[in-house]
C-alpha cells in the first residue's frame, strides 16, 4: 500500500519524526543541561528495555492516576511533575511504536530505495529516543527533589570555634540575606541572638519566593571557615564551624498546637538591642511539652510579635521533626533510587588564605572568589547554580546505576 502511495510524494520521504514533533511538546528544565545527563554516542538500549525500568514507569503512571482521582489539589506540586513525566513517556511510546513499524517495513519491503528511506527514518527516530530518554531522566529528577514550600526557615548557628565561629556565622547570615535581596525574596526575621563582639550565636529567617525553597535546600549542613582571626598575634591559621539548617514551613499542613500542650514563659531581653533591653519582659520562650522541642525569640520590641514569631517558628521545628521520623521509619522506592542527600557533614569550606570556597559534595566544586561568594549576589548565585545542577547529575548517575545493577529485579 505504501508503495503504491510513492507517486503522491515523488520528493519527499515519509517521516514519522516530524508528526512527533508536531504531536508533542518537549519538556525542558533549565537547571539540568542535557549534555551532562546522557551520552549520545552511548547505546542504553538494553537498560532502557530492562523490566526494573518498565516497573518504574508503571509506578509513575499509577501514581499520577491516583492523583488525578483525588478531588482535593493538596499536592498541587507532586501532580505537576508527574504529569510532566507521563508526558515524556507518552511520547516515549508513541515513538516506539513508529520504530517498530518501521522495522516491519524495513523488513518486508522489497524496493531497494524505500527500504533505505525507512532505515534512514529508523536511524533519526533512535536519535530523538535518546533525547526523549535524556528529558525522561530530567523529567525523574525533578520530579524527586521533593516537596517544594512557598516560605521556610533558615537558621545560621555557631559552632566549634568560639568567637570566631560567630564572627564567620554573621558573615554567611549576611550573605544568604543580600542574597535573598538579590534574588527578589521576602525576608521576616524571627531571631537574631548578637554578640557584644560583633557575631552572631544565632539568628533565623523566614524565605518566602519562587523558587527559594528549591533553590537554597542544598545550603544546609556545616561550613567550614579556615582564616587568621584579627586577635591571633602569632598568624596561625584557625578552623571554625558554622550551621546551616533550612526548614520547610508548609502551607498546606496546619499542625495544630493546643495551649494545653504549651509552657510560654517571657524574660527580658538579652544582647545588643537599644534601650529596651533588660528594661521589658519582651523575649518570649515557648515549650511544646509532648515532645520537649524549645524556640525563644526575642527580636522585635513587641511580647505579641515576639510571641507570634516565636509559634511559627515551633510550628516549622515539629514538622521538620515529623518528616525526619517519616524519612527514617520509611525509604520508598523512588527515594532509594534518585536519592534526595540534602544535608551532609562539612559541605563546604571557605579558605580566605587561598581566597577559595569549595563545595565537597561535588566535583569541580572550587570557586576562588571568596569576597565574590560573601557578597550574595552573582557569584553565589552562579556557584548555587552549580551546585544545583551537578546534584541532579548525581542523582540521574545514581539513577542509572540502580537500573544496570537490578536489570530484572
Amino acid at each position: 500500500m505504501l508503495k503504491n502511495l510513492r507517486h503522491l510524494f515523488p520528493a519527499r520521504k515519509f517521516n514519522f519524526l516530524a508528526s512527533l514533533q508536531q504531536d508533542y511538546s518537549i519538556v525542558q528544565y533549565p537547571h539540568l543541561r542535557r549534555s551532562h545527563t546522557v551520552n549520545k554516542n552511548s547505546d542504553d538500549t538494553e537498560l532502557w528495555n530492562s523490566e526494573s525500568f518498565g516497573k518504574y514507569l508503571e509506578e509513575i503512571r499509577k501514581e499520577f492516576d491516583e492523583e488525578c482521582q483525588k478531588k482535593d489539589s493538596s499536592n498541587a506540586s507532586r501532580w505537576r511533575h508527574l504529569s510532566q513525566m507521563c508526558a515524556v513517556i507518552e511520547r516515549r511510546e508513541t515513538l516506539l511504536e513508529n520504530l517498530e513499524t518501521l522495522r516491519k517495513i524495513a523488513q518486508d519491503e522489497k524496493d531497494r530505495e524505500f527500504k533505505e528511506l525507512a532505515e534512514e527514518e529508523e536511524a533519526e527516530l533512535k536519535e530523538t529516543l535518546r533525547e526523549i530518554h535524556s528529558d525522561l531522566l530530567e523529567a525523574i529528577v525533578a520530579g524527586n527533589e521533593g516537596d517544594d514550600y512557598k516560605s521556610f526557615i533558615l537558621e545560621v548557628t555557631a559552632g566549634v570555634g568560639g568567637k570566631e565561629a560567630m564572627l564567620f556565622a554573621r558573615d554567611l547570615y549576611t550573605m544568604y540575606t543580600n542574597y535573598c535581596n538579590f534574588r527578589g525574596w521576602f525576608t521576616e526575621v524571627l531571631e537574631e541572638d548578637h554578640m557584644e563582639i560583633g557575631g552572631i550565636r544565632h539568628a533565623s529567617l523566614c524565605i518566602t519566593g519562587q523558587d527559594a525553597f528549591q533553590t537554597l535546600k542544598r545550603e544546609g549542613g556545616v561550613h567550614r571557615v579556615q582564616r587568621i582571626p584579627v586577635t591571633e598575634k602569632s598568624g596561625r591559621v584557625h578552623t571554625s564551624t558554622v550551621t546551616v539548617a533550612i526548614i520547610p514551613r508548609p502551607d498546606d499542613i496546619s499542625i495544630v498546637l493546643n495551649s494545653s500542650d504549651l509552657r510560654i514563659e517571657t524574660k527580658r531581653a538579652t544582647g545588643a538591642g537599644g534601650q529596651h533591653v533588660n528594661t521589658t519582659d519582651s523575649a518570649v520562650r515557648i515549650t511544646h511539652l509532648p515532645t520537649g522541642v524549645s524556640v525563644e525569640c526575642q527580636t522585635d520590641r513587641s511580647q505579641i510579635k515576639n510571641r507570634e514569631l516565636a509559634m511559627k517558628k515551633l510550628q516549622a521545628r515539629l514538622y521538620e521533626a515529623e518528616i525526619e521520623a517519616q524519612i527514617a521509619s520509611t525509604v520508598s522506592t523512588r527515594k532509594s533510587q534518585v536519592g534526595t542527600s540534602m544535608r551532609n557533614e562539612k559541605i563546604r569550606t571557605y579558605n580566605f588564605n587561598q581566597d577559595r570556597v569549595t563545595d565537597h559534595r561535588i566535583e569541580d566544586g572550587t570557586v576562588h572568589n571568596l569576597k565574590g561568594i560573601l557578597e550574595g549576589r552573582e557569584i553565589l548565585d552562579d556557584f548555587i547554580g552549580n551546585i544545583r545542577v551537578k546534584s541532579k547529575e548525581k542523582q540521574v548517575k545514581e539513577f542509572l546505576s540502580s537500573l544496570r545493577e537490578n536489570p530484572k529485579k
